[in-house]
């Protein structure tokens, strides 16, 4: 059996008097390719920013956010960490966080700062290997030729393929990506996704990738976790994810059950949620 990766227990989350996270709990295994999907405003971009400590959770809850068995935070506190360990937990954004008049090479490499020692890093001085490993980054991700042109000349699908190698350079064990098609055209979401599951497929990479697009979810993530009103609404197969269970998702209309689980309701939250 897989060892769990990412553990969240009574996570909520609360802006002003609105509340984006209640309770939420779950674990995914080594290796898995989940899907977070759910309405808009659902909470997915917050709870994906917990889980390498961007937004902290609300005080008084009795949450924890664990990730390759470091605690990321406990009742709204951060926990203190290696640059190491936040390393091994890389970030995708939609809008590709790139340096638009740095070369493609350049950006690739700003991913092993973190990594690098902390004179080197400020300076932004790399080794021939870590060029080497940039070069082969690229490859992966089928942008080798384009290495030493601006980012600001790409297209949107290659500035997020470019995003993901920039992943690759932390040697990230766990891949986070917040809605990373979301702007892009069919053929370039193809090739994003493409290449997030040939990673996980090829490398075991953990994947977490947020989505609107159900049928992306289906194509690709082995597992889907949906959200709605800042609840688990779902957490199991994909291919469980039917067409009804999607239409009560993304309607006014609430299941009797919001959660809905082989589990009995009695049970506790990591063997419910555990899917």
């Amino acid at each position: 059996m897989s060892l769990t990766t990412i553990a969240v227990e009574h996570l909520s989350k609360t802006f002003g008097h609105s509340p984006v996270l209640q309770d939420v709990g779950f674990e995914i295994r080594a290796g898995e390719r989940v899907a977070l999907v759910g309405p808009s405003g659902s909470g997915k971009s917050t709870l994906l920013r917990h889980l390498v400590g961007l937004t902290k959770a609300n005080r008084h809850s009795d949450s924890r956010v664990t990730v390759m068995d470091r605690c990321i935070q406990r009742r709204g506190r951060l926990a203190r960490g290696s640059r190491a360990q936040r390393c091994r937990t890389g970030y995708i954004f939609q809008q590709f966080n790139l340096v638009g008049r740095l070369s493609v090479m350049t950006n690739v490499l700003i991913g092993r700062l973190g990594c690098m020692p902390r004179w080197r890093a400020l300076i932004g001085r790399f080794t021939p290997e870590e060029h080497e490993m940039a070069l082969r980054s690229l490859k992966r991700v089928g942008l080798e030729e384009l290495a030493h042109q601006r980012a600001n000349t790409l297209s949107g699908g290659q500035m997020q393929r470019v995003a993901i190698a920039r992943v690759l350079m932390q040697d990230a064990d766990i891949i986070l990506a917040d809605e990373p098609i979301a702007s892009l055209d069919p053929r370039s979401a193809r090739e994003v996704m493409d290449t997030l599951q040939r990673i996980n497929e090829e490398d075991g990479r953990t994947i977490v990738v947020s989505l609107h697009q159900v049928d992306y979810a289906r194509d690709y993530c082995q597992r889907a976790i949906a959200l709605k009103h800042g609840q688990v609404y779902f957490d199991g197969p994909i291919d469980q994810l039917t067409d009804i269970r999607l239409a009560y998702l993304y309607a006014n209309a609430e299941l009797d059950k919001p959660h809905e689980s082989r589990f009995p309701a009695s049970a506790p939250t990591a063997l419910r949620v555990a899917g």
